[in-house]
């Protein structure tokens, strides 16, 4: 692939430097870091490229981007200071006219944000429906028939028969994991995606659980794929996304679309390990279950498990936005209280 980092890196400086007023310099963000800019567009071009080059790709854009950041930063705060003394023929004695700005949500932000750690890796975004279906949601996951999960008590069911494709009955999803067959039986392998989303789930309320809420889905299928590749990566996002090492720990669990399974635990940052109504009272918080992909989803995929293997890793979305904030209670998020939501802008 023929791109020129040297040669965006001076245009984009260039920019940067002959910008008149903030205004102009805001444009010039859009345009070099915004979600329609240049570093948006290489972004794109991370899923083309072999695992070799990916790696390499991401971190020059990312490094880039960083850059773009930081002198435009530079370029504000220098406008601010040299601009011109106030003409002689405005009141200074006149009230302020403070424009109220809204700012997106506190979730959304988390979610962006971990997309960014994402490509910086090569990794795609995948987006799918809310609604799904049980083939998908259960049957291409190894959940048995009987399997709890399949009863009204947990799974919000829309529809009881099948459909002329033989698709079974259709539900809010509960998970995002289904959306791993779909994309696998779409691209095949080797395959390196995200799918945040929301899920809908039929369970009692609290501090820590709510009946639609955020999950953030990860998914690496390759050849040869080590199980401790997995914590790497875990560690790594999360340091981006906190901005400093954040302790975690691995701990064994069970899914029926993973062997093994594990459960990712950090440390609460509410109480910083001391223990609170987040962590249950023990200084830590399961934030992402996941593990080694079952054989049996990869068949379910079209693929080979004695030439494939991968793993996953199921980010709870609204719990990470509780340790960046220190947010006691998730059901803040979804309460729609903007005496709550304007603490974030």
């Amino acid at each position: 692939m023929s791109i020129s980092f040297e040669k965006i890196r001076e245009d984009g400086l260039k920019k940067i430097d002959e910008a008149k007023d903030v205004d102009i310099l805001q444009d010039i963000r859009r345009e070099l870091t915004g979600k329609k800019s240049v570093i948006s567009d290489m972004l794109k071009k991370l899923k083309d490229l072999s695992p070799e080059e990916r790696k390499s790709f991401g971190k020059k854009t990312n490094d880039l981007k960083m850059l773009f950041f930081e002198k435009i930063e530079e370029k504000k705060n220098e406008l601010i200071n040299n601009s011109s003394s106030v003409s002689s023929d405005f009141d200074i004695s006149l009230p302020g006219n403070l424009i109220k700005q809204g700012t997106l949500h506190p979730i959304t932000q988390m979610q962006y944000d971990l997309n960014d750690a994402f490509r910086s890796l090569g990794f795609e975004i995948f987006k799918e429906d809310d609604i799904s279906s049980e083939k998908f949601a259960f049957d291409n996951l190894n959940f048995p028939p009987d399997h709890p999960a399949r009863a009204t008590m947990d799974t919000y069911w829309i529809d009881g028969t099948e459909n002329k494709r033989g698709t079974k009955r259709l539900c809010l999803r509960p998970h995002l994991t289904g959306a791993s067959v779909r994309y696998l039986l779409k691209n095949g392998a080797p395959a390196r995606f995200v799918y945040p989303g929301r899920v809908y789930r039929n369970e009692a309320t609290d501090a820590r659980h709510e009946r639609a809420f955020f999950q953030y889905e990860a998914l690496v299928v390759d050849k040869d794929i080590s199980f401790s590749s997995g914590k790497l990566m875990i560690d790594t996002i999360m340091e981006k996304v906190f901005g400093r090492k954040v302790n975690t720990r691995m701990r064994e669990g069970f899914f029926p679309f993973t062997e093994p399974g594990y459960e990712i635990d950090m440390e609460c940052l509410v109480c910083n390990g001391k223990g609170c109504k987040v962590c249950n009272g023990n200084g830590w918080i399961e934030v992402m279950p996941g593990g080694v992909i079952h054989p049996n989803v990869l068949k379910s995929a079209n693929l080979d498990p004695d030439v494939w293997s991968g793993f996953y890793t199921n980010i709870g979305l609204d719990r990470l936005v509780m340790m960046r904030y220190g947010v006691d209670d998730v059901r803040l998020f979804h309460s729609a209280d903007l005496r709550f939501l304007k603490q974030f802008r």
